[in-house]
């Protein structure tokens, strides 16, 4: 009886002794399964740092955060440098337009002058022909008329498609076109004097391309830029500098001056009333030497 009661004394402690132990290796085990939660913490904020949003770090079967379809969106279009021609925008609506708007019919009168070799105020130089005509001074707009193509009509019926390359003065009032003397006796007879007309834009058909020109005097410090024989009237120009494309300002003479030399010699953007935009390279810092670009605005 002795033997069999310490031997059942020593079973029970025993059997204490071990289940004592088991608490210590299952605060081991948990210690083991939190370890991976950590990683992918780490994961998650390297993640984040990257700009995904860290509800995306579930591992995936190697272990690493799944990457968000952002992550690999090629840059935006990688092959507009490589294009051979200066890109074209799409036409917007004219929201560019001054007073002189697409597809309005303006009402005036129409006079007469001696236009010589057809230069003016725009500053074109020598016309190939004398279907030209200067635009008052209200709508000649500092120069936002020059080289707009206007359909004269007169009361008689009969019409004339000018192109303006000179300014009116004052007493000219608004709506008032003074016509070459080769233009106006298209619609009369040169000694009637003035006739009541209508005149709207035109964007005709045209083989000619675009050129532009740097003035006299045109140096990496300063510089005057003016763009020729565009189909459209050109409402703004803007040169490409070190902190982007920069708007210049425009001239009664029409041209664009960059008065610190900013973007001279650099690629040029032009953009007409319709809102096409096309960017230009290759044109050479020269002085007063008309250099094609070879391209054109669209016909509207």
């Amino acid at each position: 009886m002795l033997g069999t009661t310490l031997a059942v004394t020593a079973a029970g402690v025993l059997a204490y002794l071990v289940m004592g132990s088991l608490p210590d290796r299952e605060a081991e085990a948990g210690h083991a399964a939190a370890t991976p939660a950590a990683t992918t913490k780490v994961k998650a904020t390297t993640t984040t740092e990257t700009g995904t949003p860290s509800a995306s770090a579930t591992p995936t079967a190697t272990g690493t955060p799944t990457p968000k379809a952002a992550a690999t969106t090629p840059p935006a279009r990688p092959s507009a440098k490589a294009t051979p021609r200066p890109p074209r925008t799409a036409s917007t609506p004219p929201s560019s337009a001054g007073r002189i708007r697409p597809n309005t019919t303006y009402t005036g009168v129409a006079t007469a002058y001696e236009a010589a070799d057809g230069d003016g105020a725009c500053l074109f130089g020598p016309s190939p022909d004398l279907m030209i005509a200067a635009m008052n001074t209200t709508d000649y707009e500092t120069s936002r008329a020059c080289g707009a193509y206007v359909l004269v009509r007169a009361a008689n019926g009969k019409s004339i498609t000018v192109r303006i390359t000179n300014e009116c003065p004052l007493p000219c009032a608004p709506g008032q076109l003074d016509l070459s003397q080769q233009a106006f006796a298209k619609l009369a007879d040169l000694k009637v004097g003035r006739i009541p007309i209508t005149w709207q834009l035109l964007s005709p058909s045209t083989s000619e391309t675009i050129s532009i020109r740097y003035k006299t005097g045109s140096s990496p410090y300063w510089c005057g830029i003016q763009a020729i024989g565009h189909r459209n009237p050109v409402a703004r120009l803007e040169v490409r500098t070190s902190g982007g494309w920069r708007q210049l300002p425009r001239t009664e003479y029409n041209y664009f001056i960059s008065a610190d030399g900013g973007g001279c010699g650099n690629s040029i953007r032009v953009t007409d009333i319709y809102g096409e935009r096309l960017t230009i390279t290759g044109i050479a810092l020269r002085a007063n030497v008309v250099q094609r670009t070879g391209v054109q605005f669209a016909r509207h």
